[in-house]
C-alpha cells in the first residue's frame, strides 16, 4: 500500500523539491502553500495522485479544517512534513516582520503540530517531520527571531518525541536541521557557505525521513558545524 505524505509549505524551494520526490519513490503526495497557482503547476507535472490546498498557516482555524480536508480526500495520512516558515534575515528590528515571523514559525507550527500529532494517536500510527535548521542552535545577530523561532521548533519536537518514549504512542518525530540550501529564502543573501544543491539536499532529507532518525543534518557535513557549535564556548559563539 502506498504511503500518503502531506508537506506544509510545498510551493518552492525544499517543499517542492519534496513533493516531486517523494511522487517520484511512489508516494501519495498533498502540498499546501499560499501561492495556490504553484501547487497547480505541481499537479500538472505530477498527475492525478498528487493533491493540494491552499493555505495559509497563520490562520488556525481555517489551516485545521484544510489540513484534515486534505488528509480525508488523500484517503489519510501517514507522514506529515511542517515545511512553512519565513526569515528576517538580513535583520530587521522592524517588530511587525518579527510578530510575522512567530506567527508562521511558531503559531502556525504548533497548530498543525498538534492536528497531526491528536490525528496519529488516533490512527495508531504516523510520523511528524519539522524543519527547523541549524540556526536554531545558536541566537544569530543577524535574525534573532528566526533561530530563536526554530530553536523553539527543535525543543518543542524533543519534548514530544520524549512524550512518545514515555508512552505506548507508535509517533516518529524527525527534526531536520538544515544549513544554506539553495531556495528562495536564500537567493541573493551573502556571508552563506556549503549552499547546497536543493535537490540534494532533498534527497538526503527523504533517506533520513524514511529510515525514521531523529535528527537530521542536511547536508551531512552540517553535522560538523553543529558539533562544533555545541562544543564552543558562549564568548566565542557571541562572536559569530
Amino acid at each position: 500500500m502506498k504511503k500518503r505524505i502531506i508537506i506544509i509549505g510545498a510551493t518552492s524551494g525544499i517543499g517542492a523539491s519534496l513533493a516531486r520526490q517523494a511522487h517520484g519513490k511512489g508516494y501519495i503526495v498533498g502540498g499546501t502553500g499560499r501561492r495556490v497557482e504553484r501547487l497547480e503547476e505541481l499537479q500538472k507535472q505530477l498527475g492525478e495522485e498528487f493533491y493540494f490546498r491552499q493555505m495559509d498557516v497563520v490562520e488556525p482555524g481555517n489551516a485545521s479544517i484544510i489540513l484534515h480536508s486534505l488528509i480525508n480526500e488523500m484517503g489519510g495520512m501517514d507522514i506529515i512534513v511542517l515545511n512553512s516558515g519565513i526569515s528576517n534575515y538580513p535583520a530587521s528590528s522592524i517588530s511587525s516582520m518579527e510578530q510575522e515571523i512567530i506567527d508562521v514559525n511558531v503559531s502556525g507550527f504548533v497548530n498543525l503540530f498538534g492536528e497531526a500529532f491528536q490525528y496519529f494517536r488516533q490512527q495508531g500510527h504516523g510520523h511528524i517531520v519539522g524543519i527547523s535548521s541549524i540556526a536554531a542552535l545558536f541566537g544569530s545577530a543577524r535574525a534573532a527571531p528566526y533561530s530563536a523561532s526554530k530553536a523553539f521548533i527543535s525543543t518543542y519536537m524533543q519534548g514530544y518525541r520524549n512524550r512518545c518514549y514515555h508512552s505506548d504512542y507508535d509517533i516518529t518525530i524527525t527534526d531536520v536541521k538544515p544549513g544554506f540550501v539553495e531556495s528562495e529564502m536564500t537567493e541573493g543573501k551573502k556571508g552563506m557557505f556549503w549552499v547546497a544543491n536543493t535537490d540534494k539536499a532533498v534527497r538526503q532529507m527523504l533517506i533520513d525521513i524514511e529510515k525514521k532518525k531523529k535528527i537530521s543534518y542536511i547536508t551531512r557535513r552540517w553535522r560538523l558545524i553543529a558539533w562544533v557549535i555545541k562544543l564552543s564556548p558562549n564568548w566565542l559563539i557571541e562572536r559569530i
